[in-house]
């Protein structure tokens, strides 16, 4: 049994993309060993046996997983999967699964097929056999006569990107971490209902790190709750729900010490009735964030010194159920027409897992700074 770690879904995302531009018809030439490895783990395959086979039975379950729907169907026609398509050239499956969300062809390149085949490798990471995958580029000790073994490391807090013009930091710690921001988003439901603060989500460490705290660590005031509360006060809303994509705006209450001086609520999660689930959809994040960056050209002047820069976590990815290359791929249709009309703002993503980093990083093809 081979030795192996834990899944890098960096690793899984590349080579999902490889098989995207081959087809399934190709995989024999393809060179895949994170999907091999899973694949190896999940059935055990003869000695010396092709990996092949076995990998594009990964591949098909892994699609079956995402539950139907356009996004499934889409994921069948880019790899080759739907009946009929094993042989089709790339451009003709990038075609066909562009008119599975009726859109043209380079706005699904750049969008949703970053969306499809991020879902498609979170749903092999997710089936991967815990200590069975390959961790990417992990550095080795040798040993005089045994073999290679990978030497654990720790992965960055801080990646610096550069994507086109843009230069983006990618921090992979909790929210409450964060320093010298001048604006962070913060998800939030329709009713601007804040999370109680022991809880684990990005909204519930943003009230608990803005809370005021006595010398002994006691509330004296809930600062980022009370004042999300009068803003639905002031605008007629007690009680009630706002329209998805609407944006909060508070004070950071004391994460004004870590330099962070104004929090942007993001009403994305409308709540399900008689459930403590929640629908979020695509278009109302990417509206969030347009409206997000809008509200920050409309404050950066009146502050001083100036607001240059906004920190994102992947809204809706938590509890609101969208997976997280979903999420990146509607963010990044608002990012990306904020960077299109020449705005230079100091661009910040936050997740807590390494592997959401390698995601983002893969997804928008960026290089590092």
């Amino acid at each position: 049994m081979p030795h192996t770690q834990l899944p890098d879904h960096g690793a899984v995302l590349a080579e999902v993309r490889e098989v995207r531009r081959a087809g399934v018809v190709r995989l024999r030439e393809l060179r895949v060993p994170a999907l091999a490895a899973i694949s190896d783990g999940l059935e055990a395959a003869a000695p010396g046996a092709p990996h092949f086979p076995a990998v594009e039975r990964l591949l098909r379950l892994a699609v079956s997983r995402i539950g139907g729907g356009t996004l499934q169907e889409a994921a069948e026609y880019s790899l080759g999967l739907a009946q009929g398509t094993r042989d089709w050239p790339a451009a003709d499956r990038r075609k066909r699964a562009a008119q599975v969300y009726g859109i043209s062809v380079e706005r699904f390149r750049k969008h949703h097929e970053l969306m499809v085949l991020g879902e498609v490798a979170e749903q092999i990471v997710r089936m991967a056999p815990v200590g069975r995958t390959v961790v990417r580029d992990a550095p080795v000790v040798l040993f005089p006569g045994s073999r290679a073994v990978p030497r654990p490391r720790l992965a960055p807090a801080h990646r610096r990107l550069r994507v086109r013009s843009a230069r983006i930091t990618v921090h992979v710690h909790p929210a409450d971490l964060l320093r010298d921001i001048d604006v962070v988003v913060s998800p939030s439901n329709t009713y601007f209902a804040l999370p109680e603060a022991y809880k684990s989500s990005v909204s519930a460490s943003l009230r608990r790190a803005g809370a005021l705290r006595d010398q002994a660590g006691g509330l004296v005031e809930d600062r980022i709750h009370d004042e999300l509360r009068a803003w639905v006060a002031r605008h007629g809303r007690p009680g009630g729900a706002v329209a998805p994509g609407t944006v909060a705006v508070t004070g950071a209450g004391a994460l004004e010490r870590q330099g962070v001086r104004r929090l942007y609520h993001a009403a994305v999660a409308v709540p399900r009735a008689g459930t403590n689930d929640y629908d979020v959809l695509p278009a109302d994040v990417t509206r969030a964030v347009a409206r997000a960056f809008t509200l920050l050209g409309e404050e950066a002047g009146r502050r001083r010194p100036p607001f240059t820069s906004l920190c994102l976590p992947l809204l809706g990815a938590g509890r609101g159920g969208l997976a997280p290359a979903e999420s990146l791929a509607a963010m990044w249709a608002a990012v990306e027409a904020e960077l299109a009309r020449g705005a230079r703002w100091d661009l910040h993503f936050v997740v807590r897992r390494a592997e959401r980093a390698d995601l983002i990083e893969q997804l928008l093809g960026a290089e590092t700074a």
